[in-house]
């Protein structure tokens, strides 16, 4: 049996009211009904509402920095190992599309040092899609002329599926990850 405490459960009522109404438009009376607390308890673990969007934020961009890292460290060539990052980085996102839609369509209701803090997440994502990009056509694997704009449009696969994806979806994540893991290979090997 899982134990969920306070703050995994305040979490994720502010996932839920975030996903529902958006962060203007959700109180921190809102969040705390959800998570079945009183309003004063939300400010035991979060000084402000902007605080808890924060927390979804960073925890969001760890998890999926994660994914890409992990699946970018396997021992595999070039082709695989882009196949296994948008795969993985797509899935990912397919998975948690709500946590992914508030941490993209939210980013400016954060302040600005927590801005800063998570745009900084967003370089280090970038920067692995980009080396194992580099890595490819060093060794010829890769045809890139612009290794930036293709490690941002790559990943733009993955994140945009925040905006439309649900569970419910008329093809399942899995067969979505595939898809722009095939669409990644064929933008960056030759013809």
């Amino acid at each position: 049996m899982t134990i969920v405490t306070s703050r995994e459960r305040l979490l994720q009522a502010a996932v839920e009211a975030f996903a529902e109404k958006g962060f203007t438009a959700t109180t921190t009376r809102d969040i705390a009904s959800r998570a079945g607390m009183s309003p004063a308890a939300v400010y035991v673990h979060h000084a402000t509402k902007e605080s808890l969007l924060f927390t979804v934020s960073v925890e969001g961009h760890q998890a999926a920095l994660e994914v890409i890292r992990s699946a970018a460290a396997q021992d595999a060539d070039a082709v695989e190992r882009l196949r296994r990052m948008v795969r993985e980085f797509s899935m990912w996102h397919a998975v948690n599309s709500r946590v992914g839609r508030i941490v993209q369509y939210e980013f400016d209701a954060l302040t600005p040092e927590h801005r800063a803090e998570i745009a900084d997440y967003r370089r280090r994502i970038e920067r692995v899609m980009r080396d194992v990009l580099s890595a490819g056509v060093a060794d010829g694997t890769f045809e890139v002329v612009d290794v930036p704009g293709t490690a941002r449009a790559i990943l733009s696969l993955s994140i945009d599926l925040v905006r439309w994806f649900t569970p419910r979806a008329s093809h399942p994540a899995d067969e979505i990850a595939r898809l722009h893991a095939d669409l990644a290979v064929r933008m960056t090997t030759p013809r």
